[in-house]
């Protein structure tokens, strides 16, 4: 079976990630960890990366594997991003869990990891463009708007599922 552009598009910029970016983000990586570690006191261990994200999430943390996960096709894209806020984002949930054990994703001890220690202003979220990786969407609509919907929530109505405007309550209906 052929792959999809998508999936060579991935393929590409994840081999990419590999041969031009995995040093720089490691080095830089060690570097925030050494002055994690010196401002703990703490031995922090460093984590695995890989660049097997998908969609349009930039980066995702795996705290009991101690993995980060980076989208290769966003990191080929806006690679500045990645170094200063996208991998330290994701360090930051890493180091967090090695020091405090569970806690709230983005709370007190992550966003003092990340102003205090990494020097990075904390956000929840990126602002990166993703229109390249953003797959299908659906139009959906109700009293008061036009609403698109992953290929995913569409199926989920497909099998009986409902979903409501947060604006004016009334049920999504598929748009003529």
């Amino acid at each position: 079976m052929a792959k999809s552009p998508q999936a060579m598009n991935f393929d590409r910029c994840r081999e990419l990630a590999e041969s031009h970016w995995r040093v720089p983000l490691e080095a830089k990586m060690q570097q925030l960890i050494e002055r994690a570690s010196r401002q703990f006191a703490h031995e922090f261990t460093t984590p695995e990366l890989h660049f097997n994200q998908r969609g349009t999430c930039a980066g995702s943390a795996r705290l009991n594997t101690q993995e980060m996960r980076l989208n290769p096709v966003l990191l080929e894209a806006q690679p500045d991003c990645f170094v200063s806020d996208i991998m330290p984002h994701e360090l930051a949930h890493l180091l967090v869990h090695q020091y405090y054990g569970r806690v709230p994703p983005h709370g007190a001890q992550w966003q003092h990891m990340m102003a205090e220690v990494f020097g990075v202003k904390p956000a929840r979220t990126h602002r990166l463009d993703v229109t390249d990786v953003q797959g299908q969407t659906f139009a959906y609509e109700c009293g008061c708007q036009r609403h698109s919907l992953t290929i995913r929530r569409h199926n989920k109505i497909e099998r009986g599922a409902t979903y409501r405007c947060r604006k004016c309550g009334e049920a999504l209906a598929r748009a003529a």
